[in-house]
């Protein structure tokens, strides 16, 4: 039996990250001398010892905590000291693992129309084509069959430029509105859509113009409008670690009315860069010239950003509610907060979500810690630990990994931004869902041969099977499920661009699509998924249970890829909800299936 878990409000009074300056109640138990209780602040040099009270067969000790990261464990004397195991429980030792403590900001709060929804990403270009009349200018190209698949190879001087377009635009999103909100969608996330020369549209032209070929200004008002008819909230992509070369603040092909950066020193935008030998050496994204990379610190670019009437302003005040920030890693910790301050002034129930590839709480980057979930800087991020946690325990098994990404986000984030997590299984930056679910995978071979492979039939049922079980887990777990475009009707595709490809409007797969809107009416039935609390019920390699309940709803998600069968035991009736059929005491969960049970009465 574990002396201490922070998951227990018997041994740490709240669970996960606490309020600045609220009390914390820490318990032990064990048969010790004494207990004491050794606590770091982020950054400081060594622990400090506070002394426990013992009360009959526990030692307590109550405790406030400033603003930031902290971390703990128990010195129990004679070389003893209570750190976590890999199942987030105390365990004595002679070399402890901290637990984490986070202390957020006491105003921190997150829009509460984001929990229990379903978030739905668009890669404009390759969505939907209402315009069928595009016009390109020769440096880009178009193509006519919306069923090609994307340029994946270089040039004949051996670049990839990703200048070949489909044509998606605004208003074939505001079309197809009808057909997201049949999803049970109530946000939509787009990646880019302001002026640019790439279709990805990562290398901003023109963060005040919507790109043409989606359309203008007056399309994108008359998708906001129609999307807030439909309930349905728009959260656009925010570029603000570097913009294009093609651009109207770098300005290197002359290609705009404008004095830029790379033209001249003179240039209003030249001390947003920062060059190396002027104009051709500079500093860029992770090399790539095409990106040259802003200077964030620069007090003239933050205002155009954060500033009245700036980026930011302009776009939320038109009724966009949110941004996603990408690559936020790489934005100084005080531009981030600008950004923050900037949303919220503008519209306080507007939602800020960062691209962060690991644990949001205690990330580091570029040598410093980041801060993103203590109340100044983000509501929400994507969710990658909690994605690669369940394609691991749905490819290999691995249960362990899975409870344990589980436990850490339950212990580490605030309850509030927990529930916000924008939990993806697939997105433009990684391999479609389906694809990644294939026992081939990841299959070897040139760009070519991955630009032909699709599942083989032999495989196709076992890899939707999985589909199923990721999905389900994705849905049920804390936090906002989030569909990559396409991947609710049985998309394919490897890495960029061949995961980019045009929904295929004509072709697509019912049953997984059926399969998405009975995960959606779930999440909007019970209000367990919107910010229940969980319990880990069980789990054995291959298996996985757990319930979400909150005082009006209870629901026990069961999940067996094992070989074996695993029998379940309760008191009176329950209802299985992919079935809906009722069970009393007992249910078979054979191997290679789902169920998911609630108590009716």
């Amino acid at each position: 039996m574990a002396c201490f878990n922070p998951l227990d409000k018997f041994y740490k009074s709240q669970k996960g990250a606490v309020k600045e300056n609220s009390i914390v109640t820490f318990r032990v138990k064990g048969d010790f001398d004494f207990v004491n209780f050794m606590c770091q602040k982020d950054g400081e040099e060594c622990f400090i010892s506070h002394t426990m009270t013992r009360i009959n067969d526990y030692f307590q000790i109550q405790i406030t905590f400033n603003k930031g990261l902290y971390f703990y464990y128990f010195d129990c004397g004679n070389d003893n000291f209570i750190g976590k195991n890999e199942n987030l429980e105390g365990v004595i030792t002679s070399n402890p693992n901290p637990f984490q403590l986070t202390a957020y900001k006491s105003d921190y709060y997150v829009p509460d129309w984001i929990y229990g929804g379903v978030i739905y990403q668009i890669f404009p270009d390759r969505f939907y084509r209402a315009n069928k009349d595009k016009i390109v200018p020769d440096y880009k190209v178009l193509h006519e069959d919306w069923n090609e698949l994307p340029i994946f190879l270089p040039n004949e001087q051996g670049e990839i430029l990703n200048n070949d377009f489909f044509g998606g635009d605004l208003k074939g999103i505001a079309k197809k509105l009808d057909y997201i909100k049949s999803l049970g969608v109530n946000v939509i996330y787009l990646n880019p859509i302001f002026k640019a020369y790439s279709n990805h549209r990562y290398d901003t032209g023109n963060y005040m113009q919507i790109d043409p070929l989606l359309g203008d200004i007056n399309d994108f008002k008359q998708l906001l409008g129609l999307a807030k008819e439909n309930d349905i909230k728009i959260v656009l992509d925010g570029v603000f670690n570097h913009t294009g070369d093609d651009s109207i603040y770098f300005n290197k092909y002359n290609r705009y009315d404008s004095l830029g950066a790379y033209q001249s020193k003179n240039s209003p935008y030249y001390k947003w860069y920062n060059f190396i030998d002027y104009p051709n050496k500079y500093e860029s994204w992770w090399g790539i010239k095409t990106l040259p990379a802003i200077n964030e610190e620069n007090s003239s670019f933050v205002q155009f950003i954060t500033g009245k009437g700036g980026v930011i302003d302009r776009y939320t005040e038109m009724g966009v509610s949110g941004w996603r920030l990408d690559v936020v890693d790489e934005l100084p910790s005080d531009f981030v907060k600008s950004i923050r301050k900037a949303v919220k002034s503008c519209n306080n129930q507007a939602v800020v979500i960062g691209e962060v590839w690991e644990d949001v709480s205690n990330k580091i980057s570029y040598g410093k810690r980041r801060e993103y979930l203590q109340g100044e800087e983000l509501d929400s991020a994507m969710n990658y630990p909690l994605k690669n946690a369940i394609l691991s325990f749905v490819n290999n098994g691995d249960v362990q990994c899975l409870s344990s990404t589980i436990k850490e986000q339950l212990d580490h984030y605030p309850h509030i931004a927990l529930h916000a997590m924008m939990n993806l299984l697939s997105t433009h930056d990684t391999a479609r869902l389906l694809t990644v679910l294939d026992d081939n995978y990841p299959v070897q071979g040139s760009k070519v041969e991955l630009s032909k492979y699709s599942i083989p039939k032999d495989n196709i049922d076992r890899a939707i099977f999985k589909l199923k079980v990721a999905t389900l887990l994705q849905f049920t777990l804390c936090g906002v499920p989030s569909i990559y475009y396409g991947d609710e009707v049985g998309m394919q595709g490897y890495f960029d661009p061949l995961n980019r490809c045009t929904f295929p409007w004509q072709e697509n797969d019912t049953a997984i699509l059926n399969w998405y809107k009975f995960l959606s009416k779930l999440r909007a039935e019970y209000s367990a998924f919107k910010c229940g609390d969980f319990e880990e019920i069980y789990k054995k390699h291959g298996v996985y249970l757990f319930k979400r309940f909150d005082e009006s709803s209870e629901v026990l998600v069961c999940v067996n890829i094992s070989n074996k069968d695993t029998y379940l035991n309760f008191i009176g009736q329950m209802t299985e909800l992919t079935t809906n059929k009722n069970y009393c005491d007992s249910y078979i969960l054979k191997s290679n299936s789902i169920a998911v049970f609630v108590n009716e009465q």
